[in-house]
Order: structure tokens, then sequence, then C-alpha cells
């Protein structure tokens, strides 16, 4: 879609405050020389320093208010402060730190509802910007080899974040329809990984045995954690109305990444996957739920020219350079001695040489 032109935004609100990206985007946004005001929302205070930008000492300073956005008084809070622009960064990926698969719903789908209903009625409101997921696109065997924003899931995704994704942009693309004035961004993301994520993909590569279904190898595109504050930023400050794929350039496959982690594959059956999912989620390892292992059989790959068109954004790290820093920064060493491991091999070639 073509860019709308709005004011740049004075009194901004974040949503998922506590969290690093949406704490960070609050940051972000203090430094930007038209904004006034941030108020970051959340239910839960955020990590000491999480709000310390980097900007310019007279940056505009973030206000945190701990809130539920489910409640109605979120309206007050948007109608008092003269909110100008909304970035709704509180979507919950994991069951388990959410207090369940229904209190996650519950948070995801009514909460955004509810902010939604507050930002209908506020007159000062000029822009939104939505982080969602391409995990609303699904997993399968059929999925055609990459995505485009037109592109609709072939079935129902299931029961969790992509379903709940799904959900809230339907009621986003609603209230579009009734505040035309609003210009709002839709971001679907890419798996963010980074020296400072922590989620259920990274974990995943951080475990020493790391399951794989056996006879599938997944395509996987990601995009970096700085990538990620800056298209949301920019979203912000320059926006272009639409829903809009954001990843890195290039994939990985599943094994790949695997071996870059200098972690050990473990093929598992795909009849039991489930049983282990279950097993890894009770062990409090990975909270992986049943669409993450869908996403591990067949992977998932978007097209984002759409974004680079409306926007000029392109990411500044790859998927195999986000991967590395990912690894790098956390540390994460060979399982199994390089160099030992080649021993081993020269060995086994040595032997199977002399024999008959």
């Amino acid at each position: 879609m073509s860019p709308v032109s709005v004011d740049a935004p004075r009194v901004v609100l974040v949503t998922g405050a506590s969290r690093f990206l949406g704490g960070s985007i609050a940051a972000r946004l203090a430094g930007h020389p038209s904004v006034e005001r941030v108020i970051a929302v959340d239910t839960e205070p955020p990590r000491t320093g999480v709000f310390r930008t980097e900007h310019a000492a007279d940056a505009a300073t973030v206000e945190f208010v701990r809130a539920d956005i489910r409640n109605p008084l979120i309206a007050k809070v948007i109608a008092s402060a003269g909110v100008d622009t909304v970035v709704h960064a509180a979507l919950s990926a994991s069951p388990g730190r959410s207090g369940g698969r229904s209190t996650m719903k519950e948070m995801n789908v009514i909460g955004s509802m509810q902010l939604l209903a507050a930002c209908q009625g506020a007159p000062t409101l000029r822009r939104m910007v939505v982080k969602s997921t391409t995990a609303v696109y699904g997993s399968r065997s059929r999925d055609p080899a990459v995505f485009t924003e037109q592109m609709e899931p072939k079935a129902t995704t299931g029961g969790g974040y992509a379903k709940d994704s799904a959900e809230i942009e339907g009621y986003v693309r609603g209230f579009a329809r009734r505040r035309p004035d609003v210009s709002v961004t839709v971001l679907r993301f890419a798996n963010v990984v980074g020296p400072r994520m922590d989620t259920a993909l990274t974990r995943y590569f951080s475990l020493p045995l790391v399951p794989t279904v056996l006879g599938f190898d997944a395509r996987v595109q990601l995009l970096h954690e700085e990538d990620a504050l800056a298209v949301l930023e920019l979203a912000c400050t320059a926006p272009a109305a639409g829903t809009f794929n954001v990843a890195a350039d290039g994939v990985l496959l599943l094994s790949q990444a695997i071996r870059r982690a200098g972690r050990i594959p473990v093929p598992v059956p795909a009849q039991l996957t489930p049983t282990l999912a279950r097993f890894v989620r009770g062990a409090r390892l990975v909270d992986f739920t049943p669409e993450q292992v869908q996403f591990l059989n067949f992977g998932r790959v978007v097209d984002t020219s759409a974004l680079t068109r409306a926007l000029g954004f392109r990411p500044r790290w790859t998927t195999q350079q986000a991967f590395d820093d990912f690894v790098t920064a956390r540390g994460l060493r060979p399982v199994l001695d390089p160099a030992r491991v080649r021993a081993v091999e020269e060995r086994a070639v040595a032997v199977a040489g002399v024999l008959p």
C-alpha cells in the first residue's frame, strides 16, 4: 500500500514493555527528536536499565505504567496522555511463561481487543504498529516455497501463538476500516534471534542434544534482534500502512544451524515427536508447542520485497549472520571437540584402507 501521510510521533504508548523488544523500542523512540513522551505499559515491571538509551541527554523519559491491557482502564491512559502512536508488542508465544495456554490466549487476544477498543475512541491517535509473526502462514508439507503477504494458510492455523496472531490481525484490519485516519502497520516477524533474545528457538539451539524429526530438514529464516528494533522504529517514524513480512535474507537448513551451533542432532521418528515435546516442556528445557514442532518439520520462508518497496528497509544481518551472532554471544561451544572428531574420522579411514 502507499505511504500514509501522518505527523511525526510525539506521545507514544508501547505495550509489552517488560520484554526485550518492547522495552528496547520504547528506549529507542525516547531518543527520537520528535518524541516528547513515551509510556511503557506491561503487567510486570521491566528489568533495571531496560529503558536506558544511548541517544542524546535530552531524550524523552520513558514512563512505566504497570497496567493490564485487558482492563478497560487502558483507555484512560491513552486518552489522558493524548497518545498519537501505539506500538503493540505484547503478544506472547510461550504458554509456560504466560501461566498456561488459556491465560496466554486471554492476554493475547482479549488484551489486543481491549487495546483496539481503547484506540477506537482516542481522537489523538494517528498511527498504530502491531508486531505479528510469519507463523500465521503455518508450516505444512504443501506450503509454497516462499510466502507473500497476499497468501493465506491452506488450513486453519493450530491452537497456539500463530492462531492468536491470525485472530489479532483480523481485529486490526477491522480497526483500520473503522479508523481510516489512523496509519496501521502490521509487521510479521520471522523468528528473532540475537545476543539478548530468549525464546523457544534460542533455547532449542542451546540444548547439547538437539532433537530433530527423522527424515526432515526444515528451511529456517531468521531475523536479528537489532533489525527487528530498527524496522519497528522505522514503522513509527516513517510509516506505510499495510501488512509486511520482516525477515533476513537467505536461509539455513536446520541441520546446518545445528552444526554451526556445535550441537549434536538426535533424529526422532515423527510419531514420537509429540511425546518428546511434552517431555521437553515438562522438564522446562524448552517451552515447545505443537506449531513449533511443525515448523521444525517443514520450516517457513517469506518474501520481504513489499517491505523494501514501502519502507526502504533491508536487514543488516543475513539469516546466517544473525544465527552466528547468537551463537557467539551465547558462548556456545561444540559439544564434541572438533579435533577429536577429526582424529576419529581419520583413524576410521585408515582402518578402512587396510581392510581387504
